[in-house]
């Protein structure tokens, strides 16, 4: 029992690491990078996560994920930063909205949640690819549409452009590369894990 314990913090704590460092990677790269699409990727971490070691850390795991983008929204310049935290100005305003704050952590932490139900069904290889399926989904519908909810008549967007937005290319390849590396990832860690 200490043991697994053991091995479950050390992989919490490497799942956080690894998802500091692709959002720290990933936002340098997005800064020089030639094509329309740049997809986020540190929610993967998340979702092996709450395969791995359950919702309630899984959860963590988003919270943390949520965190990170909420200080990275806050000190770094943005376009679009006033979405993602109170502390930046809603344009055409000085002041921020508290609803930010739904946008940057609910989606994140339910990304923790809603894998590990997905993985139950099947506790196999498809179960973790189907699992990368749903965090993934889970994270741009709730971003998604909890910006049209709280913002989508700031930014005067339509049911129709949500739709879009959501099915958009970003999304696409955002699901598959968390479907490919939840498939690959789990199993082994399931293994390690002597699950």
């Amino acid at each position: 029992m200490r043991q697994s314990k053991a091995f479950d913090i050390a992989i919490l704590s490497i799942l956080i690491a690894t998802m500091i460092v692709i959002q720290v990677l990933s936002t340098i790269v997005y800064s020089v990078w030639p094509m329309p699409i740049s997809p986020t990727i540190a929610g993967i971490p998340v979702i092996i996560a709450s395969v791995v070691l359950g919702p309630k850390r899984g959860a963590i795991v988003g919270f943390a994920m949520g965190l990170i983008l909420f200080i990275q929204a806050t000190i770094t310049p943005g376009v679009t930063n006033w979405l993602f935290t109170p502390f930046i100005p809603i344009p055409g305003t000085n002041h921020g909205s508290g609803w930010a704050l739904i946008v940057t952590f609910v989606p994140r932490i339910l990304i923790g949640v809603f894998p590990y139900y997905a993985y139950k069904l099947f506790k196999n290889r498809f179960g973790a690819g189907l699992a990368g399926f749903i965090g993934s989904i889970t994270n741009t519908i709730l971003v998604l549409g909890f910006i049209f909810l709280f913002f989508g008549s700031l930014l005067k967007w339509s049911f129709a452009y949500l739709i879009t937005a959501i099915i958009a290319t970003n999304s696409l390849v955002e699901a598959a590369a968390a479907v490919i590396l939840t498939a690959a990832i789990v199993p082994a860690l399931m293994k390690m894990r002597g699950k």
